[in-house]
């Protein structure tokens, strides 16, 4: 445990970080596999829509600097892949 009262202060908010990121991951989780799901049941117009979506969560979370950018590109870039084929 932290001994310092700003130790203490800098626990809670690491804490608050940690948990808006999980969320923010489990989020863009659900996007990506949402996308996959549309194009499973070939529905094009529910993909595009989903994929939009997940391309917004990707962009924030890169931003965020929560993944690097070539990870933000190669999920894109699978999705995209996986819409065209349809």
């Amino acid at each position: 445990m932290a001994n310092s009262k700003q130790q203490i202060k800098r626990a809670k908010t690491d804490e608050k970080r940690r948990n808006a990121n999980v969320m923010l991951k489990s989020s863009l989780n659900r996007a990506i596999n949402l996308v996959e799901q549309h194009v499973e049941a070939n529905d094009k117009d529910k993909a595009l829509e989903a994929f939009a979506t997940a391309n917004k969560k990707l962009d924030k979370a890169q931003n965020k600097g929560i993944f690097h950018k070539n990870y933000v590109a190669r999920h894109r870039s699978r999705l995209a892949k996986m819409i065209n084929e349809l």
